[in-house]
């Protein structure tokens, strides 16, 4: 990021304080300015890598700094993220009059937070864009560790997960979904209460396995690499989802399932199950590292609509879990309302909570997550 002639970081920084101001949070901020980029033919691929950094610098930054300008806040957002400034950069920033306190109100909600979650460190990882992680499966270590290395990418390998930088192109050295899956640290380490139920569960049968709200079926393939032998049965509201679901099970080699479109508030599959997988949506809040754009046009009223949907969707799944099965609940949210008071929720129902857990990622460059597993 060295050596910008000032006069394209002028333009850059006018043109993200242009994009900034049209930009309605109607739409995930990657595939608004992808449309601006399309419509807008001049912009080579370093004026778009520069231009979109300049934005998320911006956007990183939360509700901090109300006082100052877009340009202003742009420029700060570079100074605080870590943007590789030069000497004349630098007499930029001086001449622009920013504030020269840390941003204090980058996450800046009412809305309690999960237990044991460090609120300022939390708000801090904003500003760090996290890393991009793979899930090796079974069988593919050697051959996934040569292809990163023969690829001269920096990696680091804990357990099976992959740490690298998050704009490497992972499709372009593995096999996507076969050998590994694109899948966040804390998403994997979901996985430790699958191994748990596994450790408490009857193995005397097959396991019968309903992922609820399955999505694109990460959580999916992750119980399939740990239990093994499972039968499974997927579902989501939405049919496009379904379809790929479907496409990203023959590559990872899933071909026996069962899988219907329903909302998962209504659904009545037509038989009960050992282990519920219900990995909710929700506001998302754990994962606006990603995101930073959530941190200005999130609108806190819609914890409660989540909040509300999240019961709906309990309520009904547990009708369907057999005597003595198990329930894996989780979010993406570190908001309370969305995580432990569901799980006080279904303990008024009469199910068991085994064990619950934030999964922080505002320490190690990842997503953070709540889950919890659940016995009825």
């Amino acid at each position: 990021m060295q050596n910008l002639k000032l006069n394209h970081f002028y333009s850059y920084v006018n043109t993200a304080s242009a994009i900034i101001q049209s930009y309605d949070g109607s739409i995930p901020f990657a595939h608004f300015i992808k449309d601006y980029f399309s419509r807008n033919k001049k912009f080579g691929s370093r004026d778009r890598k520069y231009i979109t950094q300049f934005c998320y610098s911006y956007f990183r930054l939360g509700r901090s700094y109300p006082q100052c300008s877009v340009h202003q806040k742009i420029l700060k957002g570079l100074e605080c993220t870590g943007f590789k400034l030069d000497p004349t950069h630098v007499a930029v920033l001086k001449g622009a009059a920013l504030p020269q306190d840390k941003p204090q109100k980058i996450f800046n909600y009412d809305a309690p937070l999960s237990e044991h979650i460090d609120q300022a460190a939390f708000e801090q990882s904003h500003l760090v864009q996290p890393d991009l992680f793979l899930r090796i499966r079974p069988g593919n270590e050697n051959a996934v560790i040569n292809k990163l290395q023969l690829s001269a990418v920096n990696f680091t390998v804990e357990g099976n997960s992959v740490r690298l930088p998050n704009s490497f192109k992972a499709e372009s050295v593995i096999a996507i979904n076969r050998e590994a899956v694109i899948q966040d640290l804390n998403s994997q380490n979901v996985g430790t209460l699958l191994k748990l139920y596994k450790e408490q569960a009857a193995k005397d049968a097959k396991i019968k396995v309903w992922d609820c709200c399955a999505a694109s079926g990460g959580k999916s393939i992750l119980a399939k690499d740990i239990l093994s032998d499972i039968e499974l049965t997927v579902s989501d509201l939405r049919p496009s989802i379904i379809s790929n679901l479907r496409r990203r099970f023959e590559e990872a080699g899933i071909k026996r399932y069962k899988s219907f479109v329903t909302d998962a508030t209504k659904a009545r599959p037509d038989h009960l199950f050992d282990l519920i997988i219900a990995d909710v949506p929700c506001s998302g809040s754990g994962t606006w590292a990603r995101t930073p754009e959530q941190l200005l046009f999130f609108s806190e009223d819609k914890i409660g609509d989540y909040a509300a949907l999240q019961r709906a969707i309990l309520s009904n799944v547990i009708k369907y879990l057999k005597p003595g099965g198990y329930l894996l609940y989780i979010t993406c949210s570190v908001f309370r309302q969305e995580n432990e008071d569901q799980v006080h929720y279904l303990q008024e129902q009469g199910v068991q909570a085994i064990q619950q857990q934030v999964f922080k990622g505002y320490e190690i460059k990842a997503d953070t997550m709540f889950g919890a597993l659940l016995r009825k």
